[in-house]
This record gives C-alpha cells, structure tokens and sequence, in this order.
C-alpha cells in the first residue's frame, strides 16, 4: 500500500464516504491501561478511542 502524504486525502475519502473508520470500543482516559490490554487481545474489531 502507498503512503499518502497529505492528510486531507484520508479526511477526503471519509467524507465523501469511501472509507469508514471502525472503533471499536471507547474508553475513558482513566482506564487506558484497560483499553491497551483489551488492544493486546487481538479480539479488537476495530480501533479503541480515549474518550476525554
């Protein structure tokens, strides 16, 4: 896969709803060291979110 150096590109695709991102789980910012674990799984359908 080729790197794309501008951001915007991604933001681009998104919007115009060619790739929609997937998060999995939200944790607050408190249990990050819970969240990691979780990440360490390998049972993450997607990517985990601090929430602040």
């Amino acid at each position: 896969m080729d790197r794309v150096e501008d951001p915007g590109y991604l933001t681009g695709l998104i919007e115009a709803g060619k790739v929609t991102p997937v998060i999995g789980r939200t944790y607050p910012l408190a249990e990050t060291a819970e969240a990691l674990r979780y990440l360490g799984t390998d049972h993450a359908p997607g990517k985990v979110v601090p929430m602040v």
